[in-house]
């Protein structure tokens, strides 16, 4: 285990971020082949077609409970293995899928493979760092981690157009392998054998009960899951809004590409001012502006037709640059109270988050058929829900006044 005061150097920034980063190449990878996926599934409609992009968020979110706690007492390495394993046999599923419901169970699977390496990239920084500085090592782990957002759509479409859907199943195996590698050769175990906890049956209800101790890590687990959800309403309606709404079927990866980097840009900000400003001064401002920008839209072109693609992909990129301020920070101060069950407790943070986020992203991405305005009239509702947990959680104590 590292000093919390050591600088991380690079090979740890980036060996973390690759971890997190399978989950984005599963996921953004695919959406430009969403389309033929379907067609050789034979599911034709493109809402049940979002489920293959949604339902792996329940694989992450289930698959958390039980990685976190096994993790707590057998170590943080064997866990990721286990995922591993269970995400390329689930890759294999997808590839001979037969039909959607087939093709969504190994979507789940994946995702239950994949939130070994989530969690456990999370617990590893924590065993590591804590407080701001913590929120610092988050913010480049993410900003690294969100360049595979801004290559892997156009790395699919050209995939796909080279070789076909599968092979993009076909790359993230070995994407994972190679990663599985580095991970065994280079990373050292960080969980130290004295802070391993017993695993019995009721590990898993020991740590809740001490998870709902601490008041933030309760509040901003919920404001994750509700900003969380906003956005995979986007990420998994991208597709139909930019190529059947829009019809820019050829520009999609690239526009999507654009707005990632904007998410990107503000977290790479984000570590080198979070160390000054502190991370809830800084999320709590990114969080205002996030709900100022999304009322706007939804203000501006409400009963209104599409605006011009120039114009949405300008709110858009402000939405995402405050997305960047506001993903690391909230789970910075979730995970800061809670280090001694870091495990466990970045377990139920991701699990409770993502439960809240996809029945969130599921219902708001019904209404978004013909036009992007329920996007980001769902964005204000989940941005003013999350502004007033936070406000809530963190208002300033009166001062008593002395009587005489």
């Amino acid at each position: 285990m590292q000093k919390v005061n050591q600088k991380p150097n690079f090979e740890f920034v980036a060996m973390m971020a690759a971890l997190m980063s399978i989950v984005a190449l599963a996921i953004d990878a695919i959406l430009p082949a969403i389309s033929n996926i379907g067609a050789a599934i034979n599911s034709t409609d493109s809402t049940d077609n979002q489920l293959l992009v949604t339902m792996i968020f329940l694989g992450l979110g289930v698959g958390q409970l039980f990685f976190g706690p096994i993790s707590d007492s057998f170590g943080r390495k064997p866990v990721v293995y286990i995922g591993f394993v269970i995400f390329l046999l689930a890759s294999v599923i997808c590839l001979y899928a037969p039909s959607l419901e087939i093709m969504v169970i190994g979507r789940i699977l994946q995702g239950v493979g994949l939130s070994a390496p989530r969690t456990i990239s999370i617990s590893i920084i924590r065993d590591t760092y804590e407080g701001d500085y913590m929120a610092k090592i988050m913010s480049f782990v993410v900003a690294f981690f969100i360049l595979v957002p801004v290559v892997a759509p156009a790395i699919g479409k050209l995939i796909l157009d080279v070789a076909g859907w599968k092979s993009i199943f076909y790359v993230q195996m070995v994407f994972v392998l190679a990663v599985a590698i580095w991970f065994w050769k280079r990373q050292k175990e960080t969980l130290h054998p004295e802070y391993k906890i017993p695993f019995t049956g009721h590990v898993f209800i020991d740590g809740v009960k001490e998870f709902v101790k601490y008041k933030e890590t309760v509040a901003f687990t919920l404001t994750s899951g509700l900003v969380t959800g906003a956005f995979l309403v986007y990420l998994s309606s991208a597709q139909h809004i930019f190529e059947d709404q829009y019809a820019l079927k050829e520009m999609f990866p690239y526009i999507f590409a654009g707005l990632a980097i904007s998410i990107g840009l503000s977290t790479f900000l984000n570590g080198t001012l979070v160390m000054r400003f502190g991370m809830r001064k800084l999320s709590l401002m990114a969080t205002i502006v996030f709900c100022v920008i999304a009322i706007a839209y939804s203000i501006l072109f409400l009963n209104s037709p599409n605006p011009s693609i120039y114009i949405l992909v300008g709110f858009l990129s402000i939405q995402f640059f405050c997305l960047g301020f506001m993903w690391g920070n909230f789970r910075s101060i979730a995970m800061e109270p809670i280090g001694h069950i870091a495990g466990i407790g970045a377990a139920i943070n991701g699990f409770v988050s993502t439960l809240l986020s996809i029945p969130i992203a599921t219902f708001i991405g019904e209404f978004v058929k013909d036009t992007v305005w329920p996007l980001f009239a769902g964005l204000a509702i989940c941005g003013l829900c999350a502004l007033a947990i936070f406000l809530l959680v963190n208002k300033p104590k009166r001062k008593r006044v002395a009587t005489t």
